[in-house]
């Protein structure tokens, strides 16, 4: 019989991902080695006391009913954690709401806002998630360009006035997914000014609140105003290494919460309660696991940041999160110097441009693999003459 797809799914099309993901498999099958560094998956293990937990709990028979939400603990520890490092006080009922990782809500949230027809801005370069969102919605995607010459930092006024009055939603990220930057205050402060006057409610993902270098950033829920026109989304994915959890949260605006609540509870029944336990002490815990954990990753950023110096490769060194984001040699695209990459250096990273338009001219490199491992890629790609050919050009 015919199966028909239905039109939504346009916008599911095979995209460079898939690509770069048949090539390795083709290469894997091949017996050849590669350095995958294009993956934003932590490489590190969760917290001792996490396993520990999971261990435990997953052994109680009590433990297999529906969640159908969060439980009172893991809103608590929310609560608690959002005003040990923000001050931000939370209302545990009304305030708070657990996701099957933030994916869940990334991508769920824009269907309880949009309408066809109306817009959603979306930060280009972007993480994908935010484009399927828009598209489940059936509204209308408005990049927001993240440029260098402002910072990778949205410029509200280059937004069209007719697009301000029919868009209901605008996603911010920071620090960024593919771009590692971090939003001052001052930033926030003029988005807040920009969504209250046009009626926009912001979302904002802090996924990579915790992968930090020199300075903390400020959650948006901690500007005056947020609260009343945005929420934020957190995942324990990349700060506890939880990925595969798939636990986080959504806070702040009630009307926001109550809204995607009302979604999720004819979605599904919850996160497994052994998680939410497991994820309930990981944001009560005092000890210093987060500290050590970006320890790892300044490590790896900095051997990889004087590596490419050393190359003949400016890279700029990232405030915060688990990537580089780096400008390709003159003379390729974003796709070609990936797969140049790949194929004479057997290393693999993200081109920009799967991010979006203007993450063309860029590669992302993730800090996924040991330092041994940075090292060799270091020097396999020293030593396939990538940049000895660059240089002479």
């Amino acid at each position: 019989m015919d199966i028909h797809r239905a039109s939504r799914m346009l916008a599911f099309q095979e995209n460079i991902f898939t690509e770069l993901s048949n090539v390795k498999s083709a290469k894997a099958a091949q017996g050849i080695d590669l350095i995958d560094l294009s993956i934003g998956s932590p490489d590190l293990a969760p917290p001792q006391y996490v396993l520990d937990i999971l261990s435990t709990t997953t052994k109680n028979q009590n433990m297999y009913g529906y969640a159908i939400k969060g439980t009172e603990e893991f809103h608590q520890a929310i609560k608690n954690y959002y005003i040990r490092n923000y001050h931000v006080d939370l209302d545990n009922d009304h305030e708070i709401l657990s996701l099957m990782g933030s994916q869940d809500g990334l991508v769920h949230l824009p269907m309880v806002l949009c309408n066809p027809g109306y817009y959603i801005l979306v930060p280009d370069p972007g993480y994908t998630a935010y484009s399927a969102g828009v598209s489940m919605a059936g509204a209308t995607l408005y990049p927001m360009p993240l440029k260098k010459e402002n910072g990778y930092l949205p410029d509200f006024a280059e937004i069209p006035p007719e697009v301000c009055e029919k868009a209901r939603l605008m996603i911010l990220n920071f620090p960024g997914n593919p771009i590692p930057v971090v939003a001052t205050e001052d930033f926030f402060k003029e988005a807040i000014t920009f969504a209250k006057k046009h009626s926009i409610v912001i979302l904002h993902d802090f996924a990579y609140s915790e992968l930090y270098y020199d300075h903390k950033p400020p959650s948006f829920l901690s500007i005056e105003g947020a609260k009343d026109i945005g929420i934020e989304m957190n995942s324990l994915s990349k700060s506890f290494n939880m990925a595969g959890c798939r636990i986080a949260y959504a806070v702040g605006n009630r009307k926001v919460i109550k809204l995607l609540t009302m979604l999720k509870s004819n979605l599904d029944y919850g996160v497994f309660l052994p998680i939410q336990a497991a994820a309930t002490m990981a944001l009560k815990d005092p000890s210093d696991f987060l500290q050590k954990n970006r320890s790892v990753y300044r490590k790896r950023r900095d051997i990889l940041i004087e590596g490419c110096r050393n190359l003949g490769w400016d890279v700029k060194s990232p405030e915060a999160s688990m990537f580089i984001w780096a400008e390709v040699p003159p003379g390729f695209t974003s796709k070609e110097f990936t797969f140049k990459l790949l194929e004479k250096a057997q290393v693999v990273v993200t081109p920009g441009n799967a991010f979006g338009k203007w993450g063309e001219g860029y590669v992302r490199i993730a800090l996924v693999q040991k330092e041994a491992a940075l090292r060799k890629a270091l020097y396999q790609i020293e030593k396939s003459g990538l940049f000895h050919i660059v240089r002479e050009e």
